[in-house]
């Protein structure tokens, strides 16, 4: 029963950064290395909120130290940054993630090698300024009291921040889904998703589409942030950890699919936790699933799911 939480964790934040990471290729065909700083930028959002409700936050970016004033709150006003904290999150990395595409990434469209490394390079650089801004060494969120409590269930001990990011993520999941089936926007990013050149005719600003497409999947890689600020250090690196196992997940669900995406997250999670548990080698299951991952692929290399597409682009 604990493997299946510690999976079912795993898989829930899986399918936050897939979730993210698909919707960005499928509309864009861009393969965003970055994303896995947008994970660190909604950590770091969190770590700077938890301070500003507290005593403040001291800070020595390129050199120049200040103090970031805090508001000293304590009891129950205190316990609430995390609440403001998570929409904070997803603000914070979805801006980053538009300045990205506006600066970078709007650029090198049709172009999947540049925009690859272009990508790579704008995450070495993120990272790089977390170490500038934050320091080297990981820094530590404390959970609020109504996050760090245990429940025991026939000798079985869950922590309530583990169940809190599983419930949360299937949430954001729905969410993505109402936003994609039932809004304009979805109706949009679908559109554009299928045949960009049609949806270009008929009137779509695809390039406001492909901005707003960025700017959500890069939130919501920075809710994920926020999320894993509960459960762990947060560090300049903390994305690196994730961004292949997003990958892959996206691509055994199938590229562009949501239900795919969401299914493969919850399949890998639960794989690499049990694997890790049984072989008693955290490298070795992880090895065992990667292999197990290649071997899908050569037997259906389009992913569980394939997305149908009118596209006649070339």
């Amino acid at each position: 029963m604990e493997i299946l939480i510690y999976g079912a964790v795993t898989s829930a934040i899986y399918a936050m950064l897939a979730v993210g990471f698909t919707l960005i290729f499928g509309v864009l065909r861009v393969i965003n290395m970055a994303h896995g700083e947008m994970i660190a930028v909604g950590a770091y959002t969190t770590y700077v909120v938890q301070n500003i409700f507290g005593t403040g936050l001291a800070l020595s970016p390129f050199g120049f130290s200040f103090h970031l004033p805090g508001m000293n709150t304590g009891g129950w006003l205190y316990e609430s940054y995390f609440i403001f904290a998570l929409p904070l999150s997803f603000l914070s990395a979805a801006l980053v993630g538009i300045a990205m595409e506006r600066t970078v990434i709007q650029w090198l469209y049709r172009r999947p090698l540049e925009s690859l490394l272009a990508t790579w390079g704008v995450s070495l650089f993120l990272q790089q300024f977390f170490r500038r801004v934050f320091g080297s060494n990981n820094v530590q969120v404390s959970s609020p009291s109504y996050l760090s409590d245990n429940w025991t269930f026939h000798d079985i001990i869950f922590g309530w921040n583990r169940v809190f990011v599983i419930g949360f993520a299937g949430l954001i999941v729905l969410g993505v889904w109402l936003v994609l089936t039932r809004t304009s926007l979805g109706l949009l990013i679908r559109a554009v998703m299928q045949n960009r050149n049609m949806a270009s005719c008929m009137g779509v600003r695809t390039g406001r589409v492909n901005m707003l497409t960025f700017g959500l999947g890069s939130g919501l890689a920075g809710l994920a942030g926020a999320f894993l600020s509960q459960i762990g250090n947060v560090g300049p690196s903390l994305g690196q950890s994730y961004i292949v196992d997003c990958f892959m997940t996206v691509v055994v669900g199938g590229v562009g699919n949501l239900p795919g995406t969401v299914v493969s997250a919850f399949g890998i999670g639960l794989a690499d936790q049990s694997l890790q548990q049984i072989l008693l080698n955290p490298v070795l299951g992880k090895i065992t699933v990667l292999v197990a991952i290649i071997l899908f692929l050569q037997w259906r290399p389009a992913g569980i799911f394939v997305t149908k597409s009118r596209s006649l682009e070339g």
